[in-house]
């Protein structure tokens, strides 16, 4: 039997359709914040600016470690447990007032990926429905306004509202539901093979891209997958 055409695709939010931003710009928009004067790099030494930088921009890469299940987008509380357990792994400490800034700056430097609004844009052309699938310990609908993604999504499933976090099948369920498609319509975009696969198990065909650095995400090869 071929498999059914794809009427819908799922994506995945952070590091699938949007990057963390600069990691120099996040302790510029930090150091503001915290009310800090004197200029970062002036302050802190140009070396220790740039792996303060680095390290933090970095921080959420060894996050499976601290947190394996993933409890942090559960509730906002939780969350920044997590973020302070991996500030302490941190072999340079981050004072505390301008922890609490790059966490409170965090979401503001989230951009998305130069495709990203052009293949969602295409994707809505086409027919095709669109759900966003995120685990996050805050409501994003104010970011992807702001990002001017919201009105893109059919529909939006966020972990702390649904109380449950991926790679539980129920994630990826409420989105085919609230898209009214089955598993084997739909198409799962994500970039984690622990968190994302989790559509595979239930029978969602599943497009994994490894983060990346530059502008272009490859989100171009959704478009090609679904074919005209």
């Amino acid at each position: 039997m071929s498999p059914l055409p794809i009427t819908a695709v799922l994506f995945d939010f952070h590091a699938t359709l949007v990057d963390g931003g600069d990691a120099v710009a996040s302790l510029e928009a930090a150091w503001t914040r915290a009310g800090r004067q004197g200029g970062a790099e002036r302050t802190l030494g140009t070396e220790r600016y740039r792996r303060m930088a680095h390290d933090v921009h970095h921080l959420w890469d060894q996050v499976h470690e601290v947190d394996p299940k993933g409890l942090r987008d559960l509730s906002p509380e939780q969350h920044l447990a997590v973020y302070q357990a991996l500030l302490r792994r941190l072999p340079d400490p981050v004072n505390e007032d301008l922890a609490q800034a790059f966490y409170a700056v965090m979401p503001d430097q989230w951009r998305p990926y130069e495709d990203t609004l052009p293949t969602l844009t295409e994707l809505r052309r086409r027919g095709i429905a669109i759900a966003l699938v995120s685990d996050t310990d805050i409501d994003l609908r104010p970011i992807l306004v702001r990002l001017h993604m919201l009105e893109l999504f059919d529909a939006v499933v966020l972990s702390m509202e649904l109380g449950a976090v991926k790679p539980d099948a129920r994630m990826f369920q409420r989105a085919l539901d609230a898209l009214g498609v089955t598993a084997g319509q739909a198409l799962m975009v994500g970039d984690s093979p622990y968190d994302d696969n989790g559509a595979a198990v239930i029978g969602v065909r599943t497009l994994l891209l490894p983060r990346t650095e530059g502008p272009d995400h490859g989100l171009g090869l959704v478009l090609r997958i679904i074919g005209e």
